[in-house]
């Protein structure tokens, strides 16, 4: 597949085809790594950060396993100002 480079501002831009878009799952406003070796432009999508939900982090904790020495330490220390 050809691409024409065009102007745009002071910069210099590739349109990607939305038929290139939908196969890479991509949209715009994503972010992409640009890669350049040689004679080779490598364009790479950015993975989006892992989202979290509490009852899966819950679900992998073991809530047998031994208390840690310094969780132990903190918890035993007095209160020093208006914690309590």
């Amino acid at each position: 597949m050809q691409v024409r480079i065009q102007q745009w501002g002071n910069s210099a831009a590739i349109r990607l085809p939305s038929t290139v878009l939908k196969q890479m799952s991509l949209a715009s406003g994503d972010v992409l790594v640009l890669d350049v070796s040689e004679e080779t432009i490598t364009l790479k999508p950015v993975k989006a950060r892992p989202r979290y939900r509490l009852a899966d982090l819950m679900a992998q904790c073991d809530l047998t396993a031994p208390e840690p020495e310094e969780l132990a330490a903190w918890n035993a220390m007095q209160p020093v100002g208006r914690e309590a």
